[in-house]
């Protein structure tokens, strides 16, 4: 029984290993399911740090090109929902971006990686800053895995632009959702 027990477990466990998928994953070791302080915008009445969040990604397609991040907020009362960040022409073989990767002045970005304009009119990671008592707004920040080095855009590519670049290009996708909300003080 032992030996039939033994041998059942090692066929589990290799057939697991060698039939498990492995798919594309974003992850990030600093950004929790509710954003803090740390990635609050400072501007427009915020008054947080506006450090973009660790991210990092495994498993892109083999013909991934170049990636790209997104992060959205679909629930800003604009009928369009609120852009935070866009980054691309990222290298294919970079599979993460460090903390306050997002702030322009520290070029902390792979080189020849491009982060364009915003719905705050600027270039780089801009933190969530919803309404006060608007309740939680939710912020999906995606890594696409693109089929083209070059999107050939700019930074001053405006966001409807660089989503439709990314929406002809796009392999594959994986995103994070994170919540935030401010009350009123």
């Amino acid at each position: 029984m032992k030996k039939t027990t033994f041998i059942l477990s090692t066929f589990l466990a290799i057939s697991s290993t060698l039939f498990a998928q492995t798919t594309f994953t974003l992850s990030s070791n600093t950004l929790g399911g509710e954003a803090t302080i740390n990635e609050e915008f400072n501007g427009f009445g915020c008054v947080g740090k506006n450090q973009s969040p660790q991210l990092s990604w495994k498993n892109a397609p083999k013909e991934t090109k170049s990636f790209a991040i997104t992060m959205y907020d679909p629930d800003a009362p604009t009928g369009s929902g609120w852009w935070h960040w866009i980054v691309f022409d990222i290298p294919s073989n970079t599979n993460e971006l460090i903390s306050d990767a997002g702030n322009i002045k520290l070029n902390l970005v792979p080189k020849g990686a491009i982060q364009s304009i915003t719905d705050y009119g600027v270039s780089g990671y801009g933190g969530p800053c919803p309404p006060e008592d608007h309740g939680l707004h939710q912020y999906i920040i995606t890594v696409y895995a693109l089929k083209t080095n070059k999107l050939g855009l700019n930074e001053n590519t405006n966001p409807a632009v660089v989503g439709y670049y990314l929406w002809n290009n796009t392999l594959a996708k994986a995103s994070i959702v994170t919540y935030y909300q401010r009350k009123k003080k």
